[in-house]
């Protein structure tokens, strides 16, 4: 099981808010996150899946840098990709309580409504089974750089 201080390592700080972790690396250590739709205060949380694996983060850091957000949006049909943003707001609509009275969370994957905004989110999405035309792209491209596309890169 994995404590909140393993998690705050991982994070840089505490969890703000309800979180699993549903899939680890080969070592047993946290991959991806999912959060719950809301914070703890209240706050609406955007981002239903959250890659917590260090060498995956920096994996995809030095994709970003390498102008991976502006090549993967290229890459990917806009169509399929505005389909997987539904997708993703509804699973994570569905998991606000029925009771919920407060700001509900919005956008897609990573909360953005439209293109691309973090190939992180994109990819925990896809790690976990999500149906993400940018995590399959990120996996390539981290695949084709000789990092390990899935698991082993946590």
């Amino acid at each position: 099981m994995t404590s909140s201080a393993d998690l705050a390592a991982l994070l840089g700080r505490e969890p703000r808010g309800p979180y699993e972790v549903v899939l680890k690396d080969p070592d047993g250590a946290p991959l991806v996150i999912r959060n719950g739709p809301v914070l703890e205060d209240g706050t609406p949380m955007p981002t239903r899946y959250w890659l917590v694996g260090k060498r995956a983060r920096l994996a995809i850091d030095r994709l970003e840098a390498a102008g991976g957000v502006g090549a993967a949006e290229t890459a990917v049909d806009a169509g399929e990709l505005e389909r997987a943003h539904q997708r993703y707001a509804a699973e994570r609509d569905c998991a606000v309580p029925a009771d919920w009275d407060g700001p509900r969370p919005s956008g897609g994957v990573g909360g953005t409504r439209r293109g691309v905004k973090c190939l992180h989110a994109h990819y925990a999405w896809f790690l976990v089974g999500g149906d993400d035309p940018v995590g399959r792209w990120v996996a390539q491209q981290l695949s084709a750089a000789g990092a390990p596309p899935g698991p082993a890169c946590g």
